[in-house]
C-alpha cells in the first residue's frame, strides 16, 4: 500500500500539459519536427522543452541565436499546436480532480497562451479555472516564478499558502522559487523531487476546511 501525504493550502495553482492534460503526443510531434528543421537530436530537444514557453526553450537550444528570432518562431509553434489536437486527452483524475475544486480558491498556471490552453483544455473535456496565468500574462517562462508567484496574487493568497501542481522540471523549479510546496504529477516529475509524487490526479482527493483552509490528500 502507499502512505497517504495530507497537505493544507489555501490556494491550489495548477499547470496544464502534462498535469491536467496529456499533451505528450502533439508536443513530441511539433517540437521533433522543429529539431529536424534546426539539425538537434529530436531526443535532447525533448528533455528540454517540457514546462517553458517554446521561446525560453529554443533559447536553451539555440543559444546564439538573437532573442526576436526566438519569438517569431514561438509565435509560429503556438499557432501550429493549437490547430492539432490529435491525441489530447485528459490525465486520468483530472475531471474528477478539477471538479472537486468548485468555489476553492484555484488558478490555471500555463506556459501556453490563451488560444491554445483553451484548445487543449477544451479538447481534453475539461473545465477552464475562473483564474488563468497564461503566456502572455508573465514577462519570464518557467522556472522563473512569475506566474505562480501573480496566480497567488490574483487570488489573494500568499505564496507559503500555495500548492503546486507540475509535472516538469521547470515548472517544479519555478514552485520552489515562489516558495510554495509542489505535487509532483506523473513519472516525468520524480526525477525532480517534487515535495509529494503521484502518478495521476486519481491519487488526489481534496476537502474544504472549515477555517478556508482545504486538505489535500495524495496517494
Amino acid at each position: 500500500m502507499t502512505a497517504t501525504t495530507v497537505l493544507t493550502a489555501r490556494a491550489l495553482l495548477l499547470d496544464m500539459d502534462g498535469t491536467l492534460v496529456d499533451s505528450d503526443a502533439v508536443v513530441e510531434r511539433i517540437w521533433r519536427r522543429w529539431a529536424e528543421r534546426h539539425g538537434l537530436d529530436g531526443g535532447e530537444v525533448m528533455k528540454v522543452v517540457h514546462g517553458r514557453q517554446g521561446y525560453a526553450s529554443m533559447a536553451v537550444l539555440l543559444p546564439d541565436r538573437p532573442m526576436e528570432q526566438n519569438h517569431a518562431d514561438n509565435a509560429r509553434m503556438l499557432a501550429e499546436e493549437t490547430a492539432d489536437m490529435d491525441g489530447v486527452v485528459p490525465v486520468p483524475g483530472a475531471s474528477e480532480f478539477l471538479a472537486s475544486l468548485r468555489g476553492l480558491p484555484h488558478a490555471l498556471v500555463t506556459s501556453a497562451d490563451v488560444a491554445l490552453s483553451t484548445a487543449r483544455m477544451a479538447a481534453a473535456g475539461l473545465g477552464m479555472p475562473d483564474v488563468r496565468v497564461t503566456a502572455e500574462s508573465v514577462g519570464a517562462s518557467k522556472p522563473d516564478p512569475e506566474g505562480f508567484l501573480k496566480g497567488a496574487a490574483e487570488l489573494g493568497v500568499a505564496p507559503a499558502d500555495c500548492l503546486v501542481f507540475e509535472d516538469s522540471g521547470a515548472g517544479i523549479a519555478a514552485g520552489r522559487a515562489a516558495g510554495m510546496r509542489v505535487v509532483g504529477v506523473g513519472p516525468r516529475a520524480g526525477v525532480h523531487r517534487p515535495d509529494v509524487l503521484v502518478a495521476d490526479l486519481r491519487g488526489v482527493r481534496v476537502e474544504a476546511g472549515v477555517d478556508g483552509a482545504m486538505r489535500v490528500y495524495v496517494g
